[in-house]
């Protein structure tokens, strides 16, 4: 079958692989739907790469399928089923997963990253990954049930309030997505902050209430006009603005570090979180929230078709890619 495999530090390939196979009676086979191209596939295939892989893998950690085989042993679902796929494989032995804390599980591996995914046809993962999901849903909107399982996480942490200044550091798909959450939750002003003037038109689409380009105007000044006395909340989806971020929050508020860049490092004054007595919270994928993401795609309540930049076939995945490096694009759906 025809893969979209990451073969070594910068070098992706689209070439012929060999149809996986139940290995465990405990796996099921997928015919793949809908795939998309995730930030993490961008940095995997940068030379040097920002976030580790497998070489030889086949990428694609978000998609949706049908099931077409089971193992002997698989309960509570069924051969036909269209499931969403959780691409974290957790141990359930360790102290964290023991405890509750999957998401931090100190033998996690993952479909799409570090085994094969579904940049292909067919895709074979343990059945425990799988949740089934509503034949209504387009397969588009299915396929961004994981990045949407991180934000339900991120966005539990805050717990917005009706009414409440959420300021949102950087516009790309998991800025877009907290946008559409914290609508949902009921914040009265979403303040988006990004350089992309393309981002940012995406941005009110997702329900934005007011839009930042540092290099038309000082944020600081947008988010002290409009709130007084700084954002109840403050995202970074970044992974670099923790000092911005603190700066923009109010005295008693929140900060929320979602976006990863191993390589940031900035100076942060720490009389400032003590003196304003803030609370931050770091948020890494998810911990048993793809039921909920379920119900929330079954619900309609989110506008995700405003994220979808195109569609293309698996053979037209370099296209893909190349818009998302030129930050011309939100959501790349791939149809193997």
């Amino acid at each position: 079958m025809l893969a979209g495999v990451f073969e070594s530090i910068g070098t992706f390939k689209l070439k012929e692989v060999e149809e996986p196979q139940i290995q465990h009676a405990t796996d099921i086979k997928i015919m793949v739907e809908a795939a998309s191209i995730c930030g993490t596939d961008v940095h995997i295939l940068s030379n040097p790469p920002s976030h580790p892989a497998t070489p030889n893998t086949v990428l694609g950690h978000e998609f949706v399928g049908r099931i077409i085989e089971k193992g002997e042993d698989v309960q509570g679902l069924e051969v036909g089923d269209r499931v969403i796929i959780d691409p974290t494989i957790t141990c359930e032995v360790c102290v964290y997963c023991q405890s509750g804390h999957t998401n931090v599980c100190e033998n996690f591996t993952t479909i799409g990253i570090f085994e094969n995914g579904g940049w292909a046809k067919y895709c074979v993962a343990p059945a425990r990954n799988a949740h089934k999901i509503s034949e209504e849903i387009p397969v588009e909107l299915a396929a961004m049930a994981e990045p949407l399982s991180c934000v339900v996480n991120a966005s539990e942490k805050l717990q917005t309030k009706p009414g409440d200044a959420v300021v949102i550091l950087g516009a790309g798909p998991m800025g877009q997505l907290f946008v559409q959450m914290q609508k949902a939750a009921g914040a009265g002003k979403i303040i988006v902050v990004d350089f992309s003037e393309y981002r940012l038109e995406i941005a009110k689409k997702s329900g934005a209430t007011h839009v930042v380009n540092p290099n038309v105007e000082k944020v600081e000044d947008v988010v002290a006009e409009l709130t007084r006395i700084g954002a109840d909340s403050v995202v970074d989806c970044v992974g670099m603005l923790f000092d911005q971020a603190i700066q923009l929050v109010r005295k008693a508020g929140n900060v929320l570090l979602l976006g990863m860049n191993d390589k940031a490092l900035p100076a942060i004054h720490q009389c400032t979180i003590t003196g304003k007595e803030l609370t931050i919270y770091g948020s890494i994928i998810q911990n048993y929230h793809f039921p909920k993401v379920v119900q929330l795609l079954e619900s309609n309540v989110l506008n995700l078709e405003a994220l979808i930049t195109e569609a293309v076939e698996l053979k037209d995945v370099e296209k893909g890619l190349q818009l998302m490096r030129e930050g011309k694009a939100i959501k790349i759906i791939i149809k193997p």
